[in-house]
């Protein structure tokens, strides 16, 4: 039985009920699900009568576990949201989360979700040391990738999409998890991977240039740093160029949305009402 927290406003006139889809929320690192309250209130403040998910899976410290075991374990509760909802959910998720929960549609060839919003989520990677100093405070970027790239560092979520743009050969050979989902490297689940996400109605990336611990901040728009350094924006990059999860077929056919929003610092975009109710509200229907 899956553990959900679920929050829902059920009201007698069921036209208004039936008049926005159900959301699904996914927490960030380290945080659970009381973190996203605010957004769950906003929305159903805003949209009265919305059903509302707050996963109160891989809460704190259970975060930092194996992105392959989460991406797994949340499968199995939005299959059961799925069947409760068959005519669709949106599904938002926050910094890490966002990255578990893209991977969770992927993984999910016939799931239900016809929105998803990734809100400041290292979806190209991270490769930062202030980002490394929430968590692991002796590390530092340059050096970082002695312990991800290792069997016992990708026991970690943060290893698992440590992205390392001076050792991408360590990259590519150790990680498990980013690589394989973006279809950097071939599996026999790349398939799936790309068609699951081009069953999506709309893709949402929200990202800033002053959230300060998504690094390089682009990373939540699928940009990302070369080997100097710069940073490459997403449709200049080949998992663009080469559509290898579907984003080019995405933005072609008008379902790709880029917002960049300035002056927010990453632990606000969820607990800031101006934010939630002017970048996310109008996203959801």
């Amino acid at each position: 039985m899956y553990r959900l927290c679920v929050c829902a406003v059920l009201l007698v006139n069921l036209s208004i009920i039936s008049a926005y889809r159900p959301v699904v929320i996914m927490h960030g690192i380290l945080t659970g699900a009381d973190s996203m309250l605010l957004v769950v209130d906003e929305i159903q403040r805003h949209h009265p009568g919305t059903v509302v998910y707050n996963a109160d899976r891989f809460e704190g410290w259970s975060s930092l576990e194996n992105a392959w075991h989460q991406v797994l374990e949340l499968n199995s509760d939005l299959q059961d949201i799925c069947q409760k909802h068959p005519d669709g959910v949106i599904l938002l998720g926050y910094s890490q989360g966002g990255l578990i929960a893209r991977a969770v549609l992927q993984t999910y060839p016939d799931h239900c979700v016809k929105k998803f919003i990734s809100l400041s989520s290292p979806q190209a990677g991270q490769f930062g040391t202030d980002f490394l100093h929430l968590i692991f405070p002796a590390l530092v970027a340059k050096t970082a990738y002695q312990l991800f790239y290792t069997y016992v560092g990708q026991h970690t979520s943060v290893g698992n999409y440590w992205n390392d743009p001076h050792h991408q050969d360590l990259f590519e050979q150790f990680s498990i998890f980013l690589p394989y989902i973006n279809n950097d490297l071939p599996s026999t689940n790349s398939t799936l991977f790309r068609d699951s996400m081009l069953q999506l109605d709309q893709l949402i990336l929200i990202g800033g240039p002053d959230d300060g611990v998504i690094t390089p901040w682009e990373s939540s728009h699928f940009g990302y740093y070369n080997g100097t350094d710069d940073v490459i924006p997403c449709k200049q990059r080949k998992i663009y160029l080469e559509d290898r999860i579907g984003l080019r077929t995405l933005d072609k056919s008008g379902r790709l949305k880029l917002i960049t929003v300035p002056g927010v610092k990453h632990f606000e975009w969820h607990l800031n009402t101006d934010v939630v109710d002017e970048v996310i509200l109008p996203h959801l229907d």
